[in-house]
């Protein structure tokens, strides 16, 4: 893409850094990044988002802040989750390409250059895709490697396989992202699903500086099934052919049954297949509401149309409205 400087105030480069807890990285982080934008020889601006930390994070990104202004920071009033912090830098930020990238300093920043050479032939979204995961858990491995494999069977968008947050867009990408006014904020499924002309390049994860990663396997594990329910109504169908399934089944064992008691007569009534059956067909329809269950609660947070988050603070950028507000 070509950059247009014809509107000195909007910057070239726009970086988005959630943040939730990172106080022991801030200081790291700027110490590496700074260097980093200025050798781009392009105007930058940093847009940190305060996902609600309980440190001192918000302390040391304004310090940050009034040493060098080009560094700007979202503060939410709470915790809302990291998909709507990176919702509310794409709302804040201004650039004619933006990036995304993790205070922990995992996401290298020098390839953020590579992603602008590729953004100026034309691309306008570039993915960094990791290499591997030969860092993380075999259970973390596992969990990763079936997500991907079944939202590609039931989804209508694909996902590139290691692909993250880690990405830079272009601006006309960023504004329709954030003309979506949906709640449920699967990110990585909606760069997907805008389109655009997109290339993944390869990086190596690092390891994080300081702390602790914030990802439990139950923030995973909620993170997929928001993100299989937000893009796909394949588990409702699924339950319909399974409800088939068992009818046609329990036909069967009926006609069986008739049959057997014509030939043979009445025998002793089986009390354990009876409680098995009814234990299982209970199983069945619990499940089967489960999953409408969760369909329905994404459709009630739909429909009372709060915003997706709420900003305590803003320092050196406009407090804009989010979606939905």
């Amino acid at each position: 893409m070509s950059e247009n400087n014809a509107d000195s105030g909007r910057p070239v480069l726009s970086l988005v850094v959630p943040m939730f807890n990172e106080s022991d990285n801030v200081d790291h982080l700027f110490a590496r990044l700074i260097p980093v934008l200025d050798g781009f020889g392009v105007t930058w601006e940093v847009v940190c988002v305060d996902d609600g930390s309980r440190d001192d994070t918000v302390a040391k990104v304004v310090a940050h802040h009034h040493k060098e202004p080009r560094i700007k920071l979202v503060e939410l009033s709470r915790n809302f989750g990291k998909e709507k912090a990176l919702s509310a830098g794409l709302h804040h930020t201004s650039g004619q390409a933006v990036a995304m990238i993790d205070a922990d300093l995992q996401h290298p920043p020098e390839l953020v250059g590579r992603m602008l050479e590729l953004w100026r032939e034309g691309y306008e979204m570039v993915i960094a895709v990791r290499s591997g995961r030969e860092k993380e858990s075999a259970v973390k491995r596992l969990s990763a490697n079936l997500f991907y494999d079944l939202f590609a069977k039931v989804s209508e968008v694909r996902l590139p396989q290691g692909a993250g947050d880690f990405r830079l867009l272009d601006r006309k990408v960023v504004d329709v992202l954030n003309s979506m006014p949906e709640h449920t904020r699967f990110m990585k499924g909606l760069y997907a699903w805008v389109g655009f002309r997109q290339i993944s390049i390869p990086y190596d994860v690092a390891d994080r500086v300081a702390g602790q990663t914030k990802f439990n396997l139950f923030r995973l594990y909620r993170l997929a099934i928001d993100g299989i329910t937000a893009f796909t109504s394949v588990p409702l169908k699924v339950w319909t052919f399974i409800g088939m399934l068992v009818a046609a089944f329990a036909m069967l064992y009926g006609l069986l049954f008739i049959v057997k008691t014509l030939i043979l007569g009445i025998d002793v009534p089986g009390y354990p297949s009876l409680i098995v059956a009814v234990m299982f067909l209970s199983g069945v329809q619990l499940i089967s509401l489960g999953v409408i269950g969760e369909y329905l609660g994404r459709v009630f947070s739909e429909v009372k149309h709060r915003p997706l988050y709420v900003v305590r603070n803003a320092y050196g950028c406009k407090r804009n409205i989010p979606v939905g507000e």
